[in-house]
């Protein structure tokens, strides 16, 4: 039983671990959780995010100054989505 409940707890850590964050929904504490996100990328995606949701990764890039391709595939493969979707 022990075993059991130990793999279960597990298992909801390894889920945790790997959740994404959509751009779209995370909190500033959320996106700072994103390794290579500081608080100055951060505060520019929430005020972008203020005029209207990114609708793919090419919008999210052009609106987010400092934001480009190698930055967003770096993002993504931290587990930052746009959209749901990956880089």
């Amino acid at each position: 039983m022990f075993k059991r409940f130990l793999a279960v707890l597990a298992a909801l850590f390894a889920v945790a671990a790997f959740a994404a964050t959509d751009v779209n929904k995370a909190t500033q504490a959320e996106l700072e959780a994103i390794k290579g996100v500081g608080p100055g990328i951060a505060g520019k995606i929430l005020d972008e995010r203020k005029k209207g949701a990114f609708k793919d990764w090419t919008d999210f890039v052009e609106r987010v100054k400092g934001v480009g391709e190698g930055n967003a595939a770096k993002f993504s493969a931290e587990g930052m989505t746009v959209g749901g979707a990956a880089f």
